[in-house]
């Protein structure tokens, strides 16, 4: 699809394109796409339903993929593209999902192509995946959003069960949108294809509190060395300095 000129900074590691992907007849989005020298993989990366793709959280995970040579490709949501408040149809967040993963595709030149996102995002895209599959290698949750504040259930997590590819869940243990009760189960039953990594502390935006000795951008790199330790291993990669890092 078109993309607008490049806009790029000085360190080639954190280089940006600007994007725009054209979703059906009436809805363009806008993307980011950051490409280091010798990237491995490629990951999707959708935002949550209240923050689009430069909320802080996003564009430091992205950055700090990039250190690890993998490419991400942030995205808007139509809704978020044009001011709006109330989230997509999920058919249209769905569509949009579709429509990105295949540009990165195109854009990327043949790099192994990982999906997912923050919340609202992650849990889109693996609808999209159970529906038909995306072409990708795994998903990849920042904090699914397995049911609303204060009323606990498993029903958001029943299209998990259609889905084919590895899926790694990056949970806090303090997240009001996900009582780890009931997400252990849910990991259970999906046996092989899911991982769980537990974040002692954080919250459903990955705050810790500061006894813990860690920051937002501490977080967004320890995050994103889970991650990528996670890609190399679907890739059949070792992955030590990753490892290390996410410990």
């Amino acid at each position: 699809m078109a993309s607008s000129p490049k806009s790029r900074s000085d360190d080639p590691a954190r280089a940006v394109e600007n994007l725009t992907v054209a979703v059906d007849e009436q809805h363009r989005v806008s993307g980011l796409l950051s490409i280091p020298p010798g990237s491995r993989a490629c990951l999707v990366l959708a935002h949550g339903a209240g923050a689009g793709m430069h909320h802080p959280f996003l564009a430091g995970i992205a950055a700090a993929l990039a250190q690890h040579g993998i490419a991400a490709l942030r995205f808007q949501f139509p809704y978020m593209e044009e001011g709006r408040r109330r989230p997509d149809p999920p058919a249209l967040a769905h569509a949009t999902i579709r429509a990105v993963v295949a540009e990165a595709e195109r854009q990327t030149a043949g790099l192994p192509l990982f999906a997912g996102g923050k919340s609202f995002g992650g849990r889109m895209t693996a609808e999209a995946e159970a529906l038909k599959p995306l072409g990708v290698s795994g998903l990849v949750f920042l904090g699914f959003p397995l049911h609303p504040a204060g009323r606990p259930g498993d029903a958001r997590a029943r299209h998990l069960a259609d889905v084919g590819v590895p899926m790694l869940f990056l949970q806090g243990t303090r997240d009001q949108l996900a009582d780890l009760d009931l997400l252990r189960p849910v990991i259970k039953r999906l046996r092989s294809r899911a991982r769980l990594d537990i974040i002692e502390g954080a919250d459903h935006s990955f705050h810790v509190p500061s006894r813990h000795g860690m920051d937002d951008a501490a977080m967004r790199r320890s995050l994103a060395a889970r991650i990528t330790a996670w890609i190399d291993r679907r890739l059949g990669l070792r992955s030590g300095r990753s490892q290390r890092m996410a410990s």
